[in-house]
């Protein structure tokens, strides 16, 4: 479901969205980590940017001997690798010791996480998950391991949102619009996405849920696809990363009407959210960060912890995540441990709202 949020942006539009931004007045509701966003100068994240593409495999600099394997459950040059080639030299010299990317991929990253939750928990081996972590163990049965009870929770790295897009044909300016148009037609508005179990798919059949909704779904093969049926209005909705959006937010046959965390996102903080909007309990964001085999010891957890979140507090580290959408969030151990748990119990009726995804 992952695969489905990482586009190619350019640095000249994001050098423009970062001067766009970097003026507007931030809303006093919102976060203290979505200022991290605004903050960052135009020169941190066209570095950053820039620095991400030429990122090699495996780090020069190794200290003590020892390899730290950070299992990354999907496919080399995926979304989720691009996302660990962000920090991961920086965390292993940290560390003392050299940090190597594992790929793993298959069953929806289910292969790679249950070589992880077998693996000697000794801090040597880890696990790159998201909020697929949870997902997959939902609609894959039998699954190879607990999502909770076989992983330790080490350390957050960021959050991603998501944002709704529909065509500028539509007769509707704003999410209470499109809800009332889509209520006045059940069934005969569509929203494209990117397949089945998606982040586009998921987070489009909770709204259906929570708001009333009879919006059809229509599957593609990728990102784009979706996005171009909604640019052609052949369909008149699509959930997309909060970075596929960026590029269209001043694109003239497209309107962007909602975010769907409960906060705006600092990359189009002038679109509501979808509980702005007038959906109560509405929440979809993704989460990225590091597990460890369940029984490590603390000491290792909480190292790895601390440095982790030291390297979330400098600007280049900054610059690469917002290359990819994601809003840093340092977490301690036990506060992403239960962010995790709200999480599982959050994607369940998400994925009760999508429908039969079950897989065996």
């Amino acid at each position: 479901m992952d695969a489905d949020w990482v586009q190619s942006p350019g640095t000249r539009w994001c050098q423009a969205w970062v001067q766009s931004t970097g003026t507007k007045q931030r809303r006093n509701q919102q976060s203290d980590r979505l200022g991290t966003i605004s903050r960052l100068p135009v020169s941190a994240l066209l570095l950053g940017f820039a620095i991400l593409l030429v990122l090699p495999g495996v780090p020069a600099h190794a200290q003590s001997g020892k390899v730290i394997r950070m299992v990354v459950p999907f496919a080399a040059g995926g979304a989720r690798e691009l996302l660990a080639r962000t920090f991961h030299n920086e965390l292993g010299a940290a560390l003392g010791q050299t940090m190597v990317l594992d790929n793993r991929p298959g069953a929806g990253g289910a292969i790679g996480t249950a070589a992880v939750a077998r693996a000697k928990p000794d801090g040597l081996t880890l696990l790159f998950a998201g909020s697929s972590h949870n997902v997959t163990a939902i609609i894959t049965q039998p699954t190879p391991y607990d999502p909770l009870a076989d992983f330790a929770a080490v350390a957050n790295v960021g959050m991603q949102n998501y944002v709704l897009m529909i065509p500028a044909a539509l007769p509707a300016t704003s999410l209470a619009e499109f809800i009332r148009l889509a209520k006045a037609s059940p069934g005969k508005l569509n929203y494209s996405s990117p397949g089945h179990g998606s982040s586009g798919h998921l987070a489009m059949a909770y709204l259906n849920t929570l708001a009333g909704l009879d919006i059809v779904h229509i599957p593609f093969k990728s990102t784009q696809d979706a996005i171009t049926d909604v640019v052609a209005g052949r369909s008149q909705a699509t959930v997309v990363a909060n970075i596929g959006a960026v590029p269209y937010e001043k694109d003239p046959h497209v309107r962007l009407i909602a975010v769907t965390s409960n906060h705006r996102s600092g990359f189009l903080p002038a679109v509501p959210t979808i509980v702005e909007g007038g959906v109560r309990g509405y929440e979809y964001e993704s989460w990225f960060g590091i597990l460890a085999p369940a029984a490590t010891p603390r000491p290792i957890i909480e190292r790895i912890n601390r440095e982790m979140n030291k390297l979330l507090a400098d600007k280049l580290i900054q610059g690469r995540l917002a290359a990819l959408g994601v809003e840093p969030l340092p977490l301690t151990p036990t506060a992403m441990e239960q962010m995790m748990r709200r999480d599982l119990d959050d994607m369940r009726n998400v994925v009760s709202a999508a429908g039969n995804l079950r897989s065996n």
